[in-house]
């Protein structure tokens, strides 16, 4: 199987020329980790098995990334005849953002690297392969098979970092101040305590803040808090998970809130907007109300917005393309108000302060955002 030169076209979309990431790449078979993978169907996933080496080629060295778990179900351990219909659970992220994740933490060669999220083990391979030597790196994952089979993959190239299962947001099998690099490939609402004690002092991290876009990097202060920023660049990644899958979501309360009447029921100031599209704007609004999911869908110009939280509260906003919705809203809060609040400030401030903000971390994780004169705590 001539995977080599899939590997380079790969490390040429996914690297400039001049990157130290380029050879890694080049250098790595991507297709052995993910022999398959879930594609969607409708309001399902269905099962990829690749027919032939052209398929399974062209498919694992496209910069995409590729789902590899729905719910608690692995698609190695999967039928053809599974139609999962659960959150995706774990995914081989696509190699160019794995790049920017390594870029952003400024590795160095001799570094030792705690990588967070090991999902299909292609990241850490690449990290095993730029790293001095691959005993350098400690990758850890939630999931035993994910472990398991990573560590086989991995091995299966000659590489053999150490591998763990573990909940990344609690103890980690690092000893403290030993780790000059954390990189995760998870998101996480504040930063972990566990993860400050690990790094030593001026060591750096790369997270995402979890319901965001927003990618953050932090060096350890010597007092056991970290400094850092907001970055200007843009990242998703699914939540850090703390067992088999993800709690129960929203749907009931989506599907009612698509046609009850509103305890408040109002004509809104601006037009109808898909929030989740919206990245600065969903990012925002996630750390100001945090919990909330969203639902939209447009039929010709009619443009449907849904919003709901885990506390009761959901609003529904429906309009004519850009004409002012009417929005009904109920629960104890007021879900589309707030989402107004937000644009309220981007257009009298020209702009949303949380991308570029400070990110100041004590001790023991709690993070608050600040620029200019507005800050929160997340």
């Amino acid at each position: 199987m001539n995977w080599q030169h899939h590997a380079e076209a790969l490390a040429e979309a996914a690297t400039h020329g001049s990157s130290r990431w380029r050879a890694p790449v080049a250098e790595t078979p991507r297709h052995l980790f993910i022999p398959r993978w879930w594609q969607r169907d409708g309001d399902a996933y269905a099962l990829r098995i690749p027919q032939n080496d052209d398929e399974w080629l062209t498919a694992a060295y496209a910069d995409t990334s590729l789902i590899t778990r729905v719910g608690p179900l692995h698609a190695d351990l999967a039928t053809p005849d599974d139609r999962p219909r659960g959150r995706p659970t774990s995914s081989a992220t696509l190699p160019s953002l794995v790049v920017t994740m390594h870029r952003h933490a400024c590795l160095d060669p001799d570094d030792m690297l705690l990588y967070v999220g090991t999902g299909s083990g292609y990241g850490t391979a690449l990290a095993s392969r730029y790293l001095a030597h691959p005993d350098r790196v400690t990758s850890v994952d939630v999931d035993p098979y994910l472990v398991e089979a990573a560590r086989d993959r991995l091995g299966e190239i000659g590489l053999c970092p150490r591998v763990e299962t573990v909940d990344a947001t609690g103890s980690l099998p690092v000893r403290p101040g030993s780790v000059d690099r954390i990189v995760s490939m998870v998101s996480v609402r504040t930063i972990p305590p566990s993860w400050l004690e690990a790094l030593c002092p001026g060591g750096r991290l790369v997270t995402t803040i979890a319901g965001t876009s927003l990618l953050v990097t932090a060096e350890r202060d010597p007092d056991g808090g970290a400094t850092g920023r907001v970055l200007w660049d843009r990242a998703g990644f699914m939540t850090a998970r703390h067992g088999d899958d993800y709690p129960p979501g929203l749907d009931t309360l989506l599907a009612a809130a698509e046609h009850q009447d509103g305890e408040d029921v109002t004509t809104g100031p601006y037009p109808v907007v898909d929030v989740e599209q919206a990245w600065d704007l969903d990012s925002m609004l996630s750390v100001t109300t945090p919990g909330i999911v969203h639902r939209y869908h447009q039929d010709g110009e009619n443009r449907t917005a849904i919003m709901a939280h885990a506390d009761g509260s959901w609003a529904r906003a429906t309009a004519v393309g850009i004409d002012r919705p009417t929005v009904h809203q109920g629960g104890p809060r007021r879900l589309w108000d707030a989402l107004d609040e937000v644009r309220a400030y981007w257009l009298n401030h020209g702009e949303l302060p949380v991308r570029g903000a400070r990110v100041l971390v004590n001790a023991e994780g709690r993070t608050i955002l600040a620029r200019g004169g507005w800050h929160t705590k997340l």
